[in-house]
């Protein structure tokens, strides 16, 4: 088990985070000591299919230390991050009256995790929020960093709110759980999170994924754990120096590069209405159309490129994407939250670990088209 810890630039925030296997039979004695006596109740939010798998030993375990678990199930799926649905999770956090002292637990992937921070933030101006993620994807980035947040038919995660965990809990036995389309989602996250971080944990990355394509590598092997916990390593790091994404900061350490590939893969699940792509198998496609744009301007190196398809692929097999209206991803594209004075801003790479923010006047429009053709093939 490795503890990790996140501390926000100003101080004013500081939490753990647990990364081993059978962290969830610890549960209830992890929150006890960060809650303190007086808290009583956590309402617990997850979705139908983890709260099968996970609920009744959450339940009892909560029990064992005095806390009075209660689920609150939201449907399955990215459409149903809307402030329709936070609005019925608030309303179950007042009937079920959830007090300041109390707690919000989000149990599942980055959907609920978005979800149940921003209730945890909005509800009586912020209470505490515990992060539980099961999938690959939320444990090495949606769970770490207090962003939280629904969609807008306009597009994805514009109506949020900053608010940082008490602490995040990650188990991995609850990645056994999970279908091989999940772990390429989240594979695909890893892959972008280490273009951007250092070559070290890009080839730390590489490296087990090309073991695990050739059964070399068990899943939950120790190094698994080393290569999660590297990648919450690094994301606090980031997090810790510019935990509200400073529009201002346009260096290589802003927390605005870990957008790395979202532009585009933020278009792709909208222009589908969130029905085929999941979040990392979008950003996936997000990584190859930011590398081809990176390589068109003159940044990567053809080589770096090819690194870097290799590794998407070894991440497994994607959704079909060519017959996307090009037209229609670029018109979304403009209306992406990290638009600033009504351009994109781009997160690209110089070379892999080291990434740039590029101004949208320098991407123009036949540049991203041939960008997308290439990619999206």
């Amino acid at each position: 088990m490795q503890k990790l810890r996140a501390t926000t630039k100003t101080g004013s925030h500081s939490y753990e985070i647990t990364v081993g296997r059978g962290t969830l039979r610890r549960l209830g004695e992890f929150l006890r000591k960060t809650l303190g006596e007086r808290a009583q109740r956590v309402a617990v939010i997850s979705n139908r299919k983890v709260f099968s798998l996970h609920g009744a030993g959450i339940a009892g375990n909560l029990k064992a230390h005095n806390l009075i678990s209660s689920p609150w199930l939201m449907p399955d799926g990215e459409r149903f991050k809307s402030l329709q649905t936070v609005a019925k999770a608030v309303d179950f956090l007042a009937t079920t009256e959830i007090e300041r002292t109390d707690a919000v637990l989000g149990l599942g992937g980055g959907v609920v995790g978005d979800l149940a921070g921003f209730a945890a933030a909005i509800y009586l101006r912020g209470i505490p929020l515990f992060q539980v993620p099961t999938t690959l994807l939320a444990q090495i980035d949606a769970s770490i960093g207090g962003k939280t947040g629904v969609n807008l038919p306009q597009g994805k995660n514009l109506v949020g709110a900053f608010h940082q965990p008490a602490a995040v809990i990650i188990d991995l036995e609850t990645l056994r759980t999970l279908t091989p389309r999940e772990l390429t989602a989240g594979w695909c996250e890893t892959v972008k999170q280490a273009a951007v971080a250092n070559r070290d944990l890009f080839d730390q990355t590489t490296k087990f994924l090309r073991r695990l394509s050739s059964n070399e590598a068990s899943m939950l092997s120790p190094e698994l754990e080393k290569l999660i916990a590297s990648h919450c390593r690094f994301k606090a790091a980031i997090v810790s120096r510019d935990e509200r994404e400073s529009t201002d900061r346009m260096d290589h350490r802003s927390r605005r590069i870990l957008n790395f590939g979202h532009t585009i893969g933020h278009a792709m699940e909208a222009v589908t209405r969130y029905r085929r792509f999941r979040h990392g198998e979008a950003v996936g496609y997000g990584v190859l159309v930011a590398g081809e744009l990176s390589k068109n301007i003159g940044l990567l190196a053809p080589t770096e490129l090819e690194l870097l398809r290799e590794a998407i692929h070894l991440c497994g097999q994607l959704p079909k994407a060519e017959d996307l209206d090009e037209t229609k991803i670029i018109e979304l594209v403009k209306r992406d939250k990290k638009t600033v004075g009504g351009r994109v801003q781009w997160v690209l790479l110089e070379r892999l670990g080291r990434a740039r923010i590029v101004d949208g006047k320098e991407i123009t429009r036949q540049l991203l088209r041939t960008s997308l053709r290439a990619a999206l093939r």
